[in-house]
């Protein structure tokens, strides 16, 4: 490994040749593409961020899902796909990346590079941009000292002005003993440091950079059943109109979607939505507060009086009121129209007491619910989130996420959060604003904590201590 780097990770001072930086890796199918992880983890030790954009062969040698764990940047696979703002991935990396590099570089990939065939989103970053380009070979001996790709080499350095990183004498995977090994980590990266030297960073503002992916995680909540609520309820005041708010269910969603990915069996039951639906989940249609509770009821408890779900997470916004006797048929237009309302049930609160083995009155009447689900509830407020702690006591809940709806970035129908999660112990963690799927995984990182600490192997109650703990989440 080269001394750059391991200077680097050894005076500790957390600054590095790269900071600031944005560096495009390019990767395409050698074998030794297995070294790339490495290589994104030598320029983040030098201060950089990195976005990888892979040949569709590459993936057959190093997951996307790695690189992305690792760069916290989706990874361009397809030189169609968009980026969830409707820019053109390989294009927001040509135009931000303060140097692309491609390492491994295939005898395919230079010639197609030197023939300028933008096939892949490699090359076609390649092509696009006005930054530094890097390119490491990497492949049999034989076939790097063939005359087409010598011929190819000298072209992108003396044509293009890319500046080659010359592959090592060494074994290769082949069995020979040849000039084909990818230049050394340090060796790339030294080659990198001193091409982007002297040059203003090309985008410091991390908006017109490639997003930041939603950190990857593992698979903690397998075999786990949960119930997520989603989207507003819609009261009738006749057959063509209702009482409802503004929730278009994105956060509710965004829990969903994470709880799917960590490996959970979700059900989601939906009010009104304006957001696609996660396609892992199972979706319950629930419009109105009455089908939503008829609906929550039917998973509450197992054929067998258990628990029917190892954790319910009740982010929908139920209406508060609803007409005391909707019209059945369509009321006329008037100068005026008076309704009587009366107070919806409170859903979550209801839950709780059967979970708890309570009646209305608060009075233990049955047995309470094993193995005991982990209970989470949304408030959202405006002007002050003083209310909170108390309604978590008194709804009986495990955690509350409460937000400002009246902020800026916070409130219904936007992308991002910041919401003041309650803990049952007393405990009160704030977030930052964050992406609205970031704000649910922080908080299934608690809801698999809790699960764990209860010592049960999904909603059947099995013992289990075997799995490790989730990381703690910091306060």
């Amino acid at each position: 490994m080269g001394s750059a780097w391991s200077s680097v990770l050894a005076d500790g001072t957390g600054r590095g040749r790269l900071d600031g930086r944005l560096i495009g890796l390019g990767i395409t199918g050698s074998i030794a593409a297995y070294k790339t992880p490495e290589l994104v983890r030598a320029f983040q030790a030098e201060g950089a961020d990195v976005v990888c954009v892979m040949t569709s062969s590459a993936t057959r040698f190093v997951s996307p899902l790695t690189l992305q764990a690792l760069s916290r940047h989706a990874v361009e696979t397809d030189v169609l796909s968009l980026l969830p703002d409707d820019r053109i991935g390989h294009i927001v990396v040509a135009d931000t990346a303060d140097a692309i590099v491609v390492a491994p570089a295939t005898a395919h990939w230079l010639a197609a590079m030197a023939s300028g065939l933008a096939g892949d989103s490699v090359t076609a970053a390649c092509l696009a941009t006005t930054a530094p380009v890097i390119v490491a070979p990497a492949m049999d001996g034989e076939m790097y000292a063939h005359p087409a790709t010598q011929a190819n080499v000298r072209r992108l350095a003396t044509d293009y002005h890319y500046t080659i990183v010359e592959p090592e004498r060494g074994p290769l995977a082949s069995g020979q003993l040849a000039v084909g090994r990818l230049a050394d980590i340090g060796r790339i990266v030294d080659t990198v440091v001193e091409a982007v030297q002297g040059r203003p960073v090309r985008a410091p503002d991390s908006a017109l950079r490639p997003p930041a992916a939603p950190a990857v995680h593992d698979a903690d909540l397998t075999d786990r059943h949960i119930v997520v609520t989603a989207g507003g309820t819609a009261e009738a005041i006749d057959p063509v109109r209702y009482i409802g708010n503004r929730s278009t269910g994105k956060m509710g969603v965004a829990v969903a979607e994470a709880a799917v990915d960590r490996g959970a069996r979700v059900t989601l039951i939906c009010g009104q939505t304006s957001v696609p639906l996660p396609s892992g989940a199972e979706i319950i249609r629930a419009e109105s507060t009455a089908q939503m509770r008829a609906a929550l009821l039917a998973e509450a408890v197992d054929q067998d009086g258990r628990a029917g779900f190892d954790a319910l997470i009740m982010a929908a916004a139920v209406a508060d009121f609803r007409p005391v006797k909707p019209a059945e048929t369509k009321l006329s237009r008037g100068e005026r129209l008076t309704l009587e309302l009366e107070s919806t049930p409170d859903l979550l609160a209801e839950l709780s007491r059967i979970v708890g083995g309570r009646d209305s009155a608060g009075a233990s009447t049955r047995r309470p619910l094993e193995p005991r689900p982990v209970l989470v509830g949304f408030a959202a407020e405006t002007g002050s989130l003083d209310r909170a702690a108390e309604k978590l006591v008194r709804k009986g809940l495990d955690l509350l996420v409460a937000n400002d709806v009246s902020e800026a970035g916070s409130g219904f129908g936007t992308d991002t959060n910041r919401v003041t999660i309650h803990r049952r112990d007393g405990d009160v963690i704030e977030l930052p604003l964050l992406s609205k799927r970031e704000v649910a995984d922080r908080l299934l990182d608690l809801v698999a904590r809790a699960l764990y600490e209860r010592g049960t192997d999904s909603h059947t109650g099995r013992e289990s201590r075997e799995t490790p703990a989730p990381e703690e989440i910091p306060g």
